[in-house]
This record gives structure tokens, sequence and C-alpha cells, in this order.
């Protein structure tokens, strides 16, 4: 089939054989030790042979205290051996399955007010209303100096698994996203723009200078909180989108030469309809799923517009279904991105763009929006299609649904 998706694209020193890009999903599925487990293999193996140019894999953190849940991925010196494994793996159901080379990306993270023992950067109401804390919370000065050390060393690991690159997570209300809304901490990491970028900054420096020229090193970033200021970033008082500040930061995130920006929105765990819009979910969203879509697609294309060598991964996509595929042509056609990201759907319907391709993409196949996949993850159970994946669904039953 003639399409722009499968068109390959050159950005910096990099090449990818198509425009699609399989987002982070997390599982909440690996091994204590932060290895990756029997499920994390075969979801990631399912991934490579989805014909996809880039694998964004999911969430990776950068220290003990800063994972989410006891099931969540972690590099260590220790467990390397394990992910060379599954890298090497992935690179073989690629060429077997499709002939094709994707590049492998490793999300570098610290969960902070999500970690197992929150770890906050301020007080906030909003959040505190359904998990609370306490001031003896707040992370230190002294300890957020120490994270970029600790990326670089989960960097400098992630080159030594055999990744292609990396991202320096910054979104959806974890450590970093939260600082970048820290309006009200004292200290050098609150209070003003220059102090509240210190540590995504600082710790993209770290990053850059611990790995080789040609590893990729790019970030994943929740442009707007849509959280009222101030607590959150890119907003008003209102709780109106505001791209004064995240275009100043993405203005220095060029100038540090970060060559690539996923773009994402919201933040699950205070407005999850806007990052995923949904179909049936556990309330009623105070918008529609279009107006949460175009908001999508307006910031991403002034990203795209007003930083034209950035090159911009689109997000926001799962929702369309029928129209799927042909609002992901638009996108790319119309400039808004210059890759399209794929989150839920790739979990309900793996194979979609190798079937796209083909001419045989199945509408029924695809992710409903139903949000069963994060209900999975609120239950802390691991995480995956519960409508069309028979492991996952199986487990919902048992463990979500019937306690409904």
């Amino acid at each position: 089939m003639e399409t722009i998706l499968n068109t390959p694209l050159r950005f910096d020193k990099w090449e990818v054989p198509n425009r699609v890009v399989l987002q982070p999903m997390e599982g909440c599925d690996c091994g204590e030790d932060g290895s990756p487990g029997e499920l994390t293999r075969e979801k990631y193996l399912r991934a490579a042979r989805s014909g996809a140019g880039i694998i964004w894999m999911e969430a990776c953190a950068v220290c003990p205290e800063g994972r989410t849940n006891p099931g969540q991925l972690m590099l260590t010196e220790e467990n390397l051996p394990q992910f060379k494994a599954l890298l090497a793996d992935m690179r073989q159901a690629a060429r077997e399955a499709w002939g094709g080379n994707p590049l492998l990306l490793c999300q570098l993270t610290h969960s902070g007010r999500q970690s197992i023992t929150p770890m906050i950067a301020y007080r906030h109401p909003i959040y505190e209303e359904t998990r609370p804390v306490a001031d003896e919370n707040i992370v230190t000065d002294e300890y957020l100096d120490i994270l970029p050390g600790k990326y670089a060393a989960s960097a400098r690991l992630a080159v030594e698994a055999g990744f292609d690159g990396v991202d320096v997570k910054s979104c959806h209300g974890y450590l970093f996203q939260e600082v970048l809304s820290a309006f009200t901490r004292p200290g050098r990491y609150g209070g003003s723009l220059e102090n509240r970028t210190r540590l995504f900054l600082d710790s993209i420096r770290a990053v850059k200078a611990a790995v080789p020229g040609d590893f990729l090193v790019c970030s994943r970033l929740s442009v707007v909180d849509m959280v009222p200021k101030p607590y959150g970033f890119g907003t008003t008082e209102e709780n109106e989108v505001d791209l004064a500040e995240p275009d100043l930061l993405i203005q220095k995130l060029v100038e540090l030469g970060i060559p690539m920006l996923n773009v994402t929105l919201g933040n699950p765990y205070y407005n999850p309809h806007v990052n995923r819009p949904f179909r049936k979910g556990p309330y009623e969203a105070p918008e529609s799923p279009d107006a949460g879509l175009a908001r999508f697609w307006e910031i991403e294309q002034h990203i795209k517009e007003k930083f034209p060598t950035l090159t911009v991964v689109g997000s926001g996509l799962s929702y369309y279904r029928a129209e799927l595929m042909e609002k992901a042509e638009a996108m790319v056609a119309e400039k808004v991105c210059d890759l399209v990201g794929f989150g839920r759907m790739w979990l309900a319907y793996p194979t979609f763009f190798r079937d796209y391709l083909a001419g045989e993409f199945a509408v029924n196949k695809c992710c409903v929006a139903c949000s069963r996949c994060t209900e999975l993850m609120r239950h802390h159970c691991v995480s995956g299609c519960a409508v069309f994946n028979p492991t996952y669904k199986k487990l919902y039953e048992e463990r979500v649904a019937c306690k409904k």
C-alpha cells in the first residue's frame, strides 16, 4: 500500500524505516529486581513483529526508590544480561517478521509522587485528596541534586544493553513533571522557570555527557498538565492552555541538542480523559473526546510550526478506531507531527500496522477505549488489553470485574 506512514525518516544522525511509534505502555510485569518478566518479553516480541519503526519501551526506573510498583522495569548491572537478551530477541523477531530494524528506546523515569513511598516536589492539594502525604514526603534539594547522576548511570547501562537511545521522561505527573509546576517550592528547584526546569535540563546534560554521540537522547514531555496553576505546568489559574513556558522549555531542549520530542498532555492520576480520551471510563469526562483530540492536534501542530527542526512524535490516536489510520496519515501529511504514536492501540491489536500495509486492517480488532488496561494497573495487577488478550481478559474478570 502506498502510504506516507511507510516512508523512512531521517533526523539528525538517525533514520527510522517508517513513521509509526509504539508508545510506552507499562505492564507492571517485571521481576522484583527490575528485569523483564515473561509477560514483558511476550509483549515486546509482539511489538517487534508489529512493523513499527520505533518501539518506545515502558518506564524504567533509575533507582529503587523511584519505582512506581514492584513490577516496574529497572536496569541494573546485575540484570543487564536479561535486557541484552530481550533486545537481541526483539531485533531478530523484527527481521523475521518484516525485515526491519526498529529503533529501540529506553524510557528513564523517577515516579516521584507515584513511587511506592511517595516522593513529592511540593504539597499538592488536588492529588492529595485521593492519596494523602505529609511534609516528610517532600524531597530535599540535596536529593534532587544527585538525580542527574542516576540518570547518567542508567543511560550508560542502556548503551551497554543495546538500546538505540533513551528518553529522559517528564510527563504524567511523575517527579520531573511535578517539579516543572513547583511554583510554591522554596530553594533552587522551585519558583522561577529557571529553577523549575533545572532538574530536567541538568539530567539531560548529564545523560548526553555520559553516552556516545550516536546514541539518541530524547524526551517524552507533558507539554501541558491541564491542572490549574500553580499546581500544573502549561496552564493558567483557570486551567486553560498557556504555552508560554512550554515553548521556552522546548527551546532549551532544542539548544541542548534534543532532536526528538514525544508530545503528551495531561496527568492520568488527575485527568486521564486528557491523555487517553475514553468511550467508557471510571467517571464522566468534563469534555467530549473530540475536544481532547483537537487539543492534541493543535498543540502538536503549534510545536512543529514553532520548532521546525525538531522531530515531533504525535499522540492521542487510539480513540479514533475506524478512522485511526486515516487520522494518522493526515497528521503526518499536514505536518502536525513527523511520527505518529500508538499506545493502547498496540496492546489491543499488535499487528495493526502490518495489516494496514497488507490491506487487511480490521476495525473490530482495534482498541475500544474502555480503560480496562488502566483499571488493571490501578488494581495492582499486571496490565494489558483486557478485551482482546485472553491473559488479561481473564485477570480482569477475576480481579476487577468481580469488585464492581
